[in-house]
């Protein structure tokens, strides 16, 4: 089998509601979806979501290989955009790609790539997340409703402008998943996007644990800070949760040796590979992995072959448009299904027409404000 060519397309996630975080929100809910294809001389396609820039360069790199030397051809593309460095969206193209590769890999053997890899147990433990510091109290508890229906018990909401709002907001929350588990104590986790300070999170989180019970706090500084990290970490009681925007690594390494992560996450944008590779740095070092992100259908299947999995990020319950997943999410768990590969189909016609309708935005989560981590 050998890769003979790719394709580039563009779709979007619509929310019907404001999703955002503590540097901005969408306020239409329309968030684009970037989608790379990967084609075989046997008819064998494979799908990654994730940025498409450099792509011609990357793809000289696997250009005629077999796709099923997918880890060897991982460290291919990062030795071709090695110069000019493989960081930020470089990394996440580079991680469409090496998804589709696997994608491809696990159809040629007719299995899913949860089997594929090694995995037990279909179901992976999820949380709910609702990007959802745009939404009025009311829409927040309607959405939170949603997910404890099916079964979610525990939740990340987004956070860092405000101490007492957020006491509030995830009082209510914890409300709602008390009341669907009849009593059982749900979990409650604050992203704060890498908002603040380190002064500004010690403070901030402290005073949120007079009255609450943390599971983690998210990103609560840059997230290249081992020191600030390690700092909030020993400054109070919950956990601090980071990773996702790291790309390689060297990347994590300074952070695990700072003692600035208790829970190494990364994002499904960054590919398979990366992950698996963190994973197993994380395992020794006794540090669980979470993985996050909207469509992690790639990392969930990868998060049922590693030991040291905790749980993993569950967002919108709809796909992006034109995508179509053999998964559901049942009793607080993703439950992956047995079509060979990733179990993705994709509409292109359907994907063409949402292009057209998404505008760029100028505002939103993805644009850092300048008084980030300054306001007094």
């Amino acid at each position: 089998m050998r890769i003979t060519g790719y394709r580039t397309l563009t779709t979007a996630q619509r929310w019907g509601r404001p999703v955002g975080d503590a540097n901005g929100v969408y306020a239409d809910g329309v968030v684009p979806v970037p989608v790379v294809i990967v084609e075989t001389d046997e008819g064998i396609t494979g799908v990654g979501l994730g940025p498409h820039v450099e792509t011609e360069a990357i793809f000289a790199a696997i250009d005629g290989q077999d796709p099923r030397a997918v880890t060897a051809l991982y460290d291919r593309m990062l030795r071709h955009t090695f110069k000019a460095g493989h960081a930020g969206v470089v990394f996440g193209t580079i991680g469409a790609f090496d998804t589709a590769l696997w994608d491809i890999k696990a159809q040629a053997v007719g299995e899913p790539l949860w089997r594929l890899l090694g995995g037990n147990d279909r179901m992976v433990h999820a949380y709910a997340s609702g990007l959802d510091i745009g939404l009025t109290d009311d829409e927040l508890v309607a959405t939170y409703q949603v997910y404890a229906e099916r079964g979610l018990r525990a939740a990340k909401l987004k956070g860092g402008l405000d101490i007492e709002r957020d006491r509030h907001r995830l009082s209510l929350v914890r409300e709602v998943l008390t009341e669907a588990a009849h009593g059982t104590r749900p979990g409650l986790m604050l992203d704060a996007n890498e908002s603040w300070s380190r002064k500004q999170a010690v403070r901030h989180v402290g005073e949120l644990e007079r009255t609450l019970d943390l599971t983690w706090i998210e990103e609560p500084v840059r997230r290249w800070d081992a020191d600030g990290l390690a700092a909030v970490s020993r400054g109070v009681r919950t956990a601090v949760a980071t990773g996702e925007n790291l790309t390689g690594l060297e990347q994590f390494r300074p952070l695990i040796a700072a003692g600035g992560v208790d829970i190494v996450q990364t994002a499904a944008v960054w590919g398979v590979t990366h992950f698996l590779r963190v994973a197993a740095l994380a395992h020794a070092y006794d540090l669980p992995v979470s993985p996050i992100g909207n469509t992690p259908v790639a990392l969930l299947h990868a998060a049922t072959s590693v030991p040291n999995h905790l749980v993993s990020e569950l967002q919108g319950l709809q796909p992006p448009i034109g995508v179509a997943m053999d998964l559901h999410v049942e009793d607080g768990a993703f439950v992956l299904g047995d079509t060979p590969g990733l179990g993705i189909r994709i509409d292109e016609t359907v994907m063409t027409v949402a292009r057209q309708r998404t505008a760029h935005a100028s505002a939103g989560p993805h644009i850092r404000p300048e008084q980030a981590g300054r306001r007094l």
